[in-house]
This record gives structure tokens, sequence and C-alpha cells, in this order.
């Protein structure tokens, strides 16, 4: 991390978890032990989990994000939230791209570039997930594949919106399996992302990107992953769940 150049920034990818009740609770652990965190912590948790966990973080450093968005303001979509929706009820920050909804719900890269477009619309902060599946990083096209997605996703983003954007690779297969990108596999691609930003816009945006690593990040291995010079965070999943686990990772994070 280069805290002197852009925020570290952990975030925790609640999934498919925790009713009202149980997220009111975990995030009642989880506040006192980061309120002294020299990093931005967030919690993303189910749509209908937000307004308790809005206000179970009221007066702590911990923010709320949702786990994904449409696009369209509002209409005949049945099953999503816009993100004005979102906008309009005070939550932040929004995961956009994540493989599980590329794998299993039909998102693509094109329709990641308009949820990312919908959600700046509306002053949301966005984390967006790029990451290679397992028989593409064994074919030797990781770069493609990750600079690929990157520039769809930021078509038509300009250097000041950027600033409300956090880019998260998470290579699919270190995903829930147990497996995870060594610290110099997360360095490579996050060292390219911020490349391929370089490239799209100038070093000293890029510089200013936060670019988080999501793949079974944890406790134990959280403070190598992060003592790398482009990995600026991470998009915890399974740890975000135990308030004690996500607490050392934001420990890790503070002190790198």
């Amino acid at each position: 991390m280069k805290k002197e150049l852009r925020k570290a920034v952990i975030a925790g990818n609640w999934k498919m978890n925790k009713n009202p009740e149980e997220a009111k609770q975990l995030l009642s652990e989880i506040a006192p032990l980061v309120k002294d965190a020299g990093c931005e912590v967030i919690a993303c948790v189910p749509y209908i989990d937000l307004y308790a966990a809005l206000e179970a973080t009221k007066g702590t450093n911990v923010k709320i994000g949702a786990e994904n968005c449409y696009w369209e303001k509002s209409g005949a979509f049945t099953g999503e939230v816009s993100a004005k929706m979102l906008a309009d009820i005070g939550v932040p920050y929004v995961i956009i791209g994540h493989s599980e909804r590329r794998t299993y719900f039909g998102d693509t890269d094109a329709t990641v570039q308009k949820r990312v477009r919908g959600a700046l619309d509306e002053g949301l902060t966005v984390i967006l997930c790029v990451g290679e599946y397992l028989e593409q990083r064994e074919l030797g096209i990781t770069a493609e594949i990750v600079s690929m997605q990157t520039k769809i996703a930021l078509q038509g983003v300009s250097e000041e919106e950027l600033k409300r954007l956090i880019i998260a690779y998470e290579p699919v297969w270190a995903i829930g399996t147990g497996k995870t990108a060594t610290a110099d596999q997360a360095q490579e691609v996050c060292k390219l992302i911020r490349d391929v930003v370089a490239g799209l816009y100038t070093k000293e945006a890029a510089d200013a990107l936060t670019i988080q690593y999501g793949g079974s990040m944890n406790a134990k291995n959280a403070q190598e992953l992060l003592s790398k010079e482009d990995v600026d965070g991470g998009l915890i999943g399974g740890a975000s769940l135990k308030a004690p686990d996500f607490a050392a990772i934001v420990e890790a994070a503070t002190k790198g």
C-alpha cells in the first residue's frame, strides 16, 4: 500500500447472509473493534439489511454498501434495485461486477459498464470487480481478460468520476475456494490494473486509485498481501462475517 498516495479500503461483502437482526448484531460487534482504523471500513450487505445496517453504524466509522444495483432509475424490472433507490436511502457504496454476478446471474462486461454508469450518476462510490477464471489464468491470458474488463467498465467514466471508484481484483479461482493468489500474483495484477488506468487517464489518476485484492483474504494472509505496493486493501467475503477476523484484516491494513 502507498497510503501517501491513496486510501486503503477494507470492504466486507456479506453475500446472501444475515437477516436484519443478525446484521445489527454483527455490526455492533465490528464497530468497536475497528473504531481506530487507519483505513476506510465498509460493510456491503444484502438489500433487506440496508436500513438496519445504516441505523446500526450511525456515529461509527463503518460505511455501508449494497452488493449490486440496476442502471435504470425505475420501471418494469422485477427483482432489481436501482442505484437511485440506494442513493435515496443514504447508501454510499455499491459493489458492481462481482464474479458471482457474472457467473450465476448473467452479468456481462457490457451490463457491468451500465451498472457502473448508473451508480456514478446517482453519486454512489463503486467497488468494481474484475478477475479471471482458472482456465484463463492457465492459458496465460489473465492480463488480456483483466485489461478488457477494466477498459469496458470504465468506458464513459471521467477522470473526476474515477475518484468515486475502487477496483477490486478478484481471481475467480480464489473466491470461496480457500485458494489465494500469492502476494506476488496479487501485486502483479493490481499493478497491471493501475497501468491500464494510467493509459486511459493519467499517471496521477492511477496513483490515486484504490485497488483492492479480493479472493480468500483472511486474518492470516492479509498482512502479506497488503504489504505489496499496489494492493490497497481487500474485498473480504467469508472473513467479513466474523467480527474478530474482519477486525484483524482492518488492523493489518492500518499497520500497513
